[in-house]
């Protein structure tokens, strides 16, 4: 076997690496052999140098391995699941899981935490009163039997080398290196092993990868990785240049997951959560447009399962009566500084700054407050004027100079300007 020294050795000057040599990186990260600098050092060489489609799929499947493999769809048909590569107010998952659900397609999800400016479904639905996210194997089967549902985080015994080398990945400015984002994801959505996956793969200034061709190029290594894996995989390139929905925060976007099911919603909200839907579906085989989902939202049937779900899962069956959450009380309104089309949002910026108000953590253990909230009122390609609304900041404290952050995020345009289209393109 060879020392870890060799193995940086060879990485470092941009040789391909045998499999017993990511193998053993991999088993040093699970078991703690290896340290957070020989690790670092990895990831560096890695994010620089790059892997081939063999490494990829190597280091994956050594990722996968390194922890248990629940293999769900031996005991649940039909069974799907989604990933985003993460954005500013993209709430999608919580209001897809029932839709799906309702037309007879279980979903499972393993979910995440916030990383870097983007929001972690996770964080979510910590916002909800009580509702567990600790799930092992034999409470996720029982979920999807009764709910069709179940919704949360990885036990520590799914994938435990991705865990250290998630972490070290943020500390080392190696987060956007496409073959550690594909083993990261791939490594997690295996163990679960749904039936069908569908990605949404970010693109803009909210996005992890902003340009086109690099959104592109992960989800391309994605879709293939996946399917040569064995699980079939296809996915949407969306945008990402201003927030997903109508609101930004966690307490806010469950509500509006829920208002998405009663009809309301964002426009944009609704026609990706849709789309996505109708991407897994097809990959089971089943024909799900976009009027047999609107039909479930308008008979209630969805809504009602994601509430039963949520019980299911130890939700306060209080709030599962009303479920409404709060949110801050402090409004600050956010104006336009001059006439114009709104032409750009610094979508990364708002969400930074959406950290530094509460909503997120500005490093590991700080508390999140979910009640911190934005709501948009302006969208790329609007017309609007000088003091008109861009959005309303709600915050637990009056802060004049924050909002006046949140104001610089937007740019505008003398002349009309066409927004960019939410779905850029499918892959499969």
């Amino acid at each position: 076997m060879s020392l870890p020294y060799e193995i940086l050795h060879r990485k470092r000057a941009g040789e391909p690496l045998a499999e017993a040599d990511v193998r053993a990186v991999v088993a040093g990260a699970a078991d703690g052999s290896w340290s957070d600098a020989q690790l670092g050092a990895f990831l560096m060489a890695a994010a620089i140098r790059g892997f081939d489609a063999e490494e990829t799929r190597t280091l994956t499947v050594a990722m996968l391995e390194s922890g248990d493999q629940w293999r769900l769809a031996s005991d649940v048909p039909r069974l799907c699941d989604k990933h985003s590569t993460g954005g500013v107010g993209d709430k999608v998952s919580l209001p897809l899981a029932p839709l799906l659900a309702a037309c007879g397609l279980p979903v499972v999800m393993l979910t995440g935490r916030a990383l870097g400016h983007t929001g972690g479904t996770a964080d979510k639905l910590e916002a909800v009163p009580d509702l567990r996210l600790g799930l092992d194997r034999a409470e996720t089967l029982r979920l999807l039997r009764e709910t069709g549902i179940a919704i949360g985080i990885a036990t520590g015994s799914i994938a435990p080398a991705d865990k250290r080398l998630y972490k070290l990945r943020d500390q080392t400015a190696t987060v956007s290196s496409l073959p550690l984002i594909t083993a990261s994801i791939l490594s997690k959505k295996l163990a679960a092993g749904a039936g069908a996956l569908v990605l949404d793969v970010k693109t803009g200034s909210g996005a992890i990868l902003p340009e086109i061709e690099q959104s592109r190029a992960l989800a391309e290594l994605l879709v293939a990785t996946a399917n040569a894996l064995g699980l079939r995989t296809s996915g949407w390139i969306t945008d990402m240049s201003q927030p997903l929905g109508d609101w930004v925060g966690h307490a806010c976007e469950v509500n509006e997951s829920l208002e998405l099911l009663e009809g309301g919603g964002g426009a944009d909200l609704r026609e990706l959560t849709f789309a996505l839907a109708t991407e897994v579906a097809a990959l089971h085989g089943v024909d799900l447009p976009a009027e047999r989902l609107a039909a479930v939202v308008a008979s209630g049937e969805a809504r009602e399962l994601f509430l039963r779900w949520a019980q299911a899962q130890g939700a306060d069956a209080a709030w599962t009566r009303s479920p409404r959450l709060p949110i801050a009380e402090e409004e600050h309104v956010i104006t336009a500084p001059e006439s114009g089309w709104l032409a750009a949002v610094d979508c990364r910026a708002l969400g930074m700054l959406m950290i530094e108000a509460g909503a997120g953590r500005a490093f590991a253990d700080a508390a999140i407050d979910p009640g911190v909230s934005l709501r948009r009122e302006a969208r790329l390609g609007d017309r609007v004027e000088r003091g008109a609304p861009l959005a309303r900041l709600y915050l637990r404290r009056r802060d004049e100079v924050l909002a006046e952050s949140f104001a610089a995020c937007y740019s505008f345009s003398p002349e009309p300007v066409t927004a960019p289209p939410l779905l850029h393109a499918r892959v499969a």
